[in-house]
């Protein structure tokens, strides 16, 4: 079983991931795709601040701040895409309390999706960066970015998954889905997709993005602790409260409840 999930904005330092590690945080790998990343740190390092703020769609502040770090693209310490990301659903996969085991099971079975560098395994080596699926840059040739891996992905996803045992489990966002001809990738290869709900007073049930995230990141965690190879499996899954609720769903949508 393969399993995708996103990356996240809001990223580590170096110093934080060495105190949580105990000192370790060096990457194993290089990204598949790192010449590509390297293409697209050069053009966007040659943006200035004004084009990366209308591009990222953010604040000035962090508009500046990702233009120096495309210009230290290149000389900037290499981070574990694990323990690099620090959004929601890392805060929950809890990565830098995770065994060698646990990280070598992930290297063999986890992608993490990702508009700058395409596809990473959890110990491939990356920058503090940031990238927007609607950045249109020369490479991209008049696209969004998004568009512009689509044709880069989707053969390695499916042939990924294929070479495994078939099944994608799902637990990245529909925003990368856009990376890949998610149509194909539906019809070629069994995709499980957990789906995260939290019981409302009038008995009925809501998605919560925050704890979406949060579950999306806990079940990461609990696969790679326990080496977990098939969907069914997955309904062990417990995590604050969230539990299989078998009553609901079916089996390539698992749904688990808060109640």
């Amino acid at each position: 079983m393969q399993i995708l999930l996103a990356n996240a904005k809001i990223m580590n330092t170096a110093a934080a991931i060495r105190k949580a590690r105990g000192g370790d945080c060096a990457p194993w790998t290089e990204p598949q795709f790192q010449a590509v990343a390297n293409q697209l740190a050069v053009e966007m390092a040659a943006c200035d601040v004004d084009t990366l703020e209308r591009e990222l769609d953010c604040s000035r502040k962090l508009a500046a701040e990702n233009w120096q770090r495309y210009q230290d693209f290149f000389t900037a310490e290499k981070l574990s895409a694990i323990l690099a990301y620090n959004g929601q659903a890392y805060k929950h996969l809890k990565a830098a309390t995770l065994s060698d085991d646990a990280l070598r099971f992930g290297q063999q079975h986890l992608w993490i999706t990702c508009f700058l560098y395409g596809l990473l395994r959890p110990m491939d080596a990356i920058v503090p960066y940031r990238m927007e699926h609607t950045v249109h840059l020369p490479s991209t040739d008049g696209h969004p970015i998004n568009q512009y891996w689509r044709d880069r992905l989707t053969d390695v996803l499916i042939d990924s998954v294929k070479a495994d045992d078939g099944v994608l489990l799902h637990l990245s966002t529909e925003e990368y889905e856009h990376l890949f001809d998610w149509t194909r990738v539906c019809r070629e290869v069994r995709v499980v997709h957990p789906l995260f709900y939290v019981r409302q007073s009038d008995g009925g049930l809501k998605m919560q993005a925050v704890w979406a995230k949060a579950c999306r990141g806990a079940m990461v965690r609990f696969v790679l602790q326990n080496q977990i190879t098939t969907p069914d499996e997955l309904c062990a899954f417990t995590h604050e409260g969230f539990e299989f609720d078998p009553r609901l769903g079916e089996p390539d949508f698992p749904h688990f409840v808060r109640e």
